[in-house]
């Protein structure tokens, strides 16, 4: 008769001695094998160790393909036996009337999907840039050394040279450090007699800096540019960009470069607070958070727990995307409060004659703002997954689910986008095309639980019961215009916050965290608008004044104009 298994809470330190030993006893190929057995076991006690993180999920990061993707999903699986299996229960796709039959999601834009698969299938591109790419290199105009504008042709000796609109391009790819540095000997002249000392000006200086008779060094705002956006926009830790700038020759601590991000901040902050308040007057917003970590509120959290007060022991960073007329807004917040108490805090300044945000969020009731009044609707990509997670055990279920309703609908959604059409013909776009299958759909998975095809507790019930539940908000695409799919963009904005977790790994205090949010949000608003971030925060640091003026003529998508105009 076989043991009790007996089940022993692992110990990292313990692990890593036993590796040491095993080490010392075995070959090495031995070795290699428990080393990675062990790393698995380490690996699948800590996903254990948080709440609701299923085994089968698990297996999949490890074992399992990552994409989402219809056809990585079902590339492995006969197609013949899932058909097969489809008219066998006579379960799948039932028509709203009751009669259940196959579904024809053949539409009068039919042809247009074809052509977009075409599109899509086509080679890719070589991969190489042309010239009009390198939009930050410096252009250097080279005459001929030889001949000019109007000289005779020196091969027919009959015709004249004339100068070409389109030049020849030679591009020319250096390499420098991410901070540079000049240094101005300045030439010292003495008197000999009063002994006075008259010393060069520098071309680069103001006359106050000159006129200091020490070593001075000073950073001009393309430098403080190019450190906030290797910190705030692609994860760099300071201590990374410190070491990188002094083995490159030019030396940049890591108080340096603090004290140069906080000076910065100081002329800027104005158009942060005035992004905020425009975000206020969005029509469409989308939240979503994702773990931080503040060391100062860490240590407050354990205080609170030793002293027994009860108290919210996460942090979160927060990403909110609002969408203002033709303007996309990105603000990040991290802190204690989760996406619906941040967006509650943003939407404190909407002007009071506005109707109420449409909010796109996954269905966590923490999402959800308690003091304002918004449009709620659910993300679709996330009731998708609950189908995706299941399918080993459901296939064909999870086949009409993933390919014969949520593909549809977003194929009717790519289609509204590629011909760029309104927000209510959109609406009735959908209402028209997706409409009948979303109708099908709701009563296939009715039929399901009714009819008890499937049990309610099993995971393919679950997904059911979570989409029957979310249903209102999940189709608000066929009632509201404007109505998004899902909160892919929001999604995408928080995968920036999470790279700057993953490498740089925490915020100090508050303060720290308020200046992080603070550029994360203006880099990643400048990302969805398409402008160039680095001359952008360039700018408000040299024209600060002004900014402090006027913020809302400084936003990303109109601070050119203002330069133009001065």
């Amino acid at each position: 008769m076989k043991s009790k298994l007996e089940i022993i809470e692992l110990d990292h330190e313990k692990l890593d001695s036993l590796i040491k030993r095993v080490e010392k006893l075995l070959p090495e190929e031995d070795v290699k094998y428990i080393k990675g057995m062990v790393e698995t076991l380490k690996f699948i006690s800590e996903k254990l160790k948080k709440k609701n993180y299923q085994i089968k999920r698990i297996l999949k990061q490890i074992f399992g393909i990552k994409s989402e993707k219809s056809d990585k999903i079902f590339e492995d699986k006969n197609d013949n036996d899932v058909e097969d299996k489809h008219e066998k229960d006579n379960n799948i796709a039932p028509d709203v009337s009751g009669e259940e039959k196959e579904i024809n999601t053949s539409t009068d834009h039919e042809e247009e999907h074809k052509e977009e698969h075409k599109e899509s299938d086509s080679k890719k591109g070589h991969g190489r840039n042309g010239a009009e790419s390198y939009t930050g290199a410096e252009i250097i105009p080279v005459e001929h050394k030889i001949y000019k504008n109007g000289d005779n042709c020196p091969d027919c000796l009959k015709g004249k040279l004339y100068k070409q609109i389109k030049p020849g391009i030679f591009i020319m790819i250096g390499g420098s450090p991410p901070i540079d540095a000049k240094i101005y000997e300045l030439e010292k002249l003495r008197c000999n007699l009063c002994g006075k000392i008259f010393q060069a000006d520098s071309p680069d200086l103001d006359k106050n800096i000159v006129d200091n008779p020490y070593v001075r060094k000073h950073y001009d705002e393309s430098a403080k540019t190019i450190i906030i956006m290797l910190r705030y926009g692609y994860g760099f830790p300071l201590n990374r960009i410190a070491k990188l700038q002094q083995n490159l020759g030019i030396p940049l601590p890591v108080a340096t470069q603090w004290d140069k991000i906080e000076s910065a901040a100081d002329l800027i902050y104005p158009a942060y607070e005035e992004l905020k308040r425009q975000a206020a007057q969005g029509t469409i917003m989308h939240n979503d958070d994702t773990g931080g970590k503040i060391l100062s509120v860490m240590k407050e959290i354990e205080e609170e727990k030793q002293t027994g007060k009860k108290g919210r022991t996460g942090i979160f960073t927060t990403g909110i995307i609002s969408i203002v007329n033709n303007q996309k807004i990105g603000l990040f917040f991290t802190g204690r409060q989760h996406a619906g108490e941040n967006t509650n805090d943003v939407c404190m300044e909407r002007e009071e004659n506005k109707s109420p945000p449409i909010l796109m969020c996954d269905a966590k009731s923490g999402n959800t703002p308690k003091d304002t009044e918004v449009i709620e609707c659910n993300c679709n990509v996330h009731a998708r997954r609950y189908f995706v997670d299941v399918v080993e055990d459901f296939p064909s279920e999870c086949q009409y689910v993933i390919v014969d309703v949520f593909a549809e609908i977003y194929k009717n959604e790519s289609f509204t986008k590629k011909n760029k059409m309104s927000a209510d013909e959109r609406l009735e776009y959908h209402k028209k095309n997706s409409g009948p299958i979303m109708d099908k759909f709701y009563v296939w998975m009715n039929s399901q639980i009714v009819d008890k095809k499937v049990e309610t507790n099993s995971t393919l019930g679950k997904a059911i019961s979570y989409t029957l539940k979310n249903w209102e908000k999940l189709t608000r695409f066929l009632t509201i215009p404007g109505a998004p799919l899902d909160n892919n963009v929001c999604e995408r904005a928080i995968k920036t916050a999470i790279c700057h977790r993953k490498n740089s790994l925490f915020y100090k205090n508050e303060h720290g965290a308020y200046i992080g949010d603070m550029f994360m949000s203006l880099i990643y608003t400048c990302h969805l608008n398409e402008v160039n971030a680095f001359d952008y925060l360039t700018q408000l640091q040299k024209h600060s004044s002004d900014v402090f003026k006027n913020p809302s003529q400084w936003m990303p998508w109109n601070y050119k104009e203002n330069l133009n105009n001065q």
